[in-house]
C-alpha cells in the first residue's frame, strides 16, 4: 500500500497529524527547557539534571508500561496522557509570569511529563498497527517516520533562534497548546485503536505476568537482548550530549545560550544527521545485515564523538556533530528496526517498551547524571569524555558478543 494513498484515509491523516503536532512541541521543549534551566542556574549540573530526569520515568515504569498500555483503551489512554502533559507544561510560563518560576518546578515538569509519554508511547506502539491494518503498516510507519524527521529538522533550528530572541519560557505554552490539539486530533479519530480482547480490565498478577513475557523475549533473543545491553551504553553518551551541549558550546566554543544565532545552527546539526541517517540505513541493512552495521556503526559513533570533544571552533564542529548524528542514529534505528522484525505481533507493546527502558530510560540518565557529575569538578568537555568511555566499553562487549557471530553468519552467507 502507497503511502499516497494511505494520506487519503481521514482517520490516519488525523494521527498523522497529532504526530507531527507533538513532535514539534516537545522539540521545542527540548530545546527550551535546558536554556531555561541554564538561564535560572548559570549552571551545568541543573542543566544535567534536567537531561537525566527526562528519561528518568521510563526507568521507572517502562517494564509496566507496554502491559498496561496493551490491555487498556488506547485512545482514551492517549489522550489523557496529551490533555496531563499539556496541563504540567503550561505552568511553567504561568509560573514565569507570576515571577515565581524555579529549576526545581522546571526540573518536576520534566519528570511529569515524560512520565505521561511513557504511557503515551506504550499505547502508540499498537495503535498505528489497530488504525491502519497489518497489511498497512510499513507504509503507515514510513508516512510517519518521514514526517517527523522533516519536522526534527526545521523546528530545532526555529526554537534556537527563538530562544536567543526571547525567554524560553513563552516558548513552552506553544508546546503545551501541542498537547492539546494531538489529544483533539486523537479523540476524533473515527476507527477503533484497541481490538475488543485488549480492552478487557486485567489483574495486577496478570499484567506481572505480561511483563516477565516481555523480558522472556529479550533475554531469550541473543541478537535483540546484546544490541538492547549496548544500546544502553550508547544512550549513556547521548544523554550526556543532551546534558552538556550548552555548557560545551557556550565555555568552549564560546556560543553563549542567548543572543548567539549560532546556537541554532549547532542545535539544528543533529537533526540534520538523523535525517541522513534514515536515508542511509534501509541500504546499509541491506548490504550489511542488522548485526554486522551494529558492529561497524558502533565503534563509527565513539569516533565521531572523539571527534566532537576534540572539537574547538564552531564551524568544524558543525561537520563533527553532523557526522555523530549521522552514526549515531543508525546505531538506534538499526537496533529498533531489527527488534520491531523479529518480535511477534501479540508482544510489540511490552518487548519494546523494556527494550526502550532499558537502553534509553537506563542509559541516558546515567551518562547525563555522570557528565553533569565530572563536568562540575572539571569542564563540559571532559563531562563528555567520561561517557565516551562508558560507549568503549559497549563497543567492546558488542565484538565479544553473540553479535560477531551473526554478523560472520551474515557475510557466509551473502559470500554464498
Amino acid at each position: 500500500m502507497s503511502t499516497e494513498a494511505l494520506r487519503s484515509d481521514p482517520d490516519f491523516r488525523r494521527y498523522l497529524l497529532a504526530r507531527a503536532i507533538s513532535v514539534g512541541g516537545t522539540l521545542v521543549s527540548v530545546v527550551a527547557l535546558p536554556v531555561l534551566t541554564y538561564q535560572l542556574t548559570g549552571s551545568a549540573a541543573w542543566t544535567s539534571a534536567v537531561a537525566a530526569t527526562e528519561a528518568l520515568p521510563y526507568l521507572l515504569f517502562g517494564l509496566f508500561a507496554g502491559a498496561f498500555a496493551d490491555r487498556v483503551n488506547r485512545r482514551k489512554l492517549m489522550v489523557a496522557a496529551d490533555l496531563v502533559s499539556a496541563g504540567l507544561l503550561a505552568s511553567v510560563p504561568i509560573a514565569w509570569a507570576t515571577g515565581t518560576l524555579t529549576a526545581p518546578h522546571v526540573l518536576v515538569v520534566a519528570f511529569l511529563t515524560q512520565t505521561m509519554f511513557v504511557l503515551f508511547d506504550a499505547a502508540n506502539f499498537g495503535a498505528l498497527p489497530a488504525l491502519v491494518g497489518r497489511e498497512r503498516t510499513t507504509a503507515a510507519f514510513s508516512a510517519v517516520f518521514g514526517t517527523t524527521t522533516v519536522v526534527e529538522i526545521a523546528v530545532p533550528p526555529l526554537a534556537a533562534l527563538a530562544v536567543t530572541m526571547m525567554t524560553p519560557a513563552p516558548l513552552i505554552a506553544l508546546d503545551a497548546l501541542t498537547y492539546a490539539a494531538s489529544a483533539l486530533l486523537i479523540k476524533a479519530i473515527a476507527h477503533p485503536l484497541s481490538t475488543s480482547d485488549r480492552s478487557r480490565p486485567r489483574s495486577a498478577g496478570e499484567i506481572l505476568l505480561d511483563v516477565r513475557g516481555g523480558l522472556n523475549f529479550l533475554w531469550q533473543n541473543k541478537i535483540v537482548r546484546t544490541l538492547t545491553l549496548v544500546g544502553a551504553t550508547h544512550s549513556a553518551l547521548g544523554g550526556a550530549w543532551i546534558a552538556m551541549q550548552l555548557p560545551w558550546a557556550d565555555r568552549v566554543l564560546g556560543i553563549a545560550p542567548s543572543g548567539d544565532a549560532r546556537l541554532a545552527v549547532l542545535l539544528s546539526c543533529w537533526a540534520v544527521g538523523g535525517l541522513i541517517a534514515s536515508r542511509l540505513v534501509p541500504r546499509l541493512t541491506k548490504k550489511f545485515g542488522a548485526a554486522r552495521l551494529a558492529l561497524l556503526a558502533l565503534p563509527t559513533s565513539l569516533g565521531a564523538g572523539v571527534l566532537v570533544i576534540a572539537t574547538s571552533h564552531w564551524l568544524l564542529a558543525i561537520a563533527a556533530i553532523t557526522l555523530w548524528s549521522t552514526a549515531f542514529t543508525t546505531v538506534v534505528i538499526n537496533g529498533i528496526t531489527y527488534r520491531q522484525q523479529v518480535t511477534p505481533d501479540e508482544l510489540q507493546g511490552r518487548v519494546n517498551t523494556t527494550a526502550r527502558m532499558l537502553a534509553w530510560g537506563v542509559g541516558h540518565p546515567i551518562g547525563a547524571a555522570l557528565a553533569g557529575a565530572v563536568a562540575v569538578w572539571t569542564d563540559p568537555r571532559i563531562g563528555l569524555a567520561s561517557a565516551v568511555g562508558v560507549l568503549a566499553v559497549g563497543v567492546i562487549a558488542a565484538w565479544c558478543s553473540p553479535l560477531r557471530t551473526e554478523a560472520e553468519r551474515q557475510l557466509q552467507s551473502t559470500a554464498s
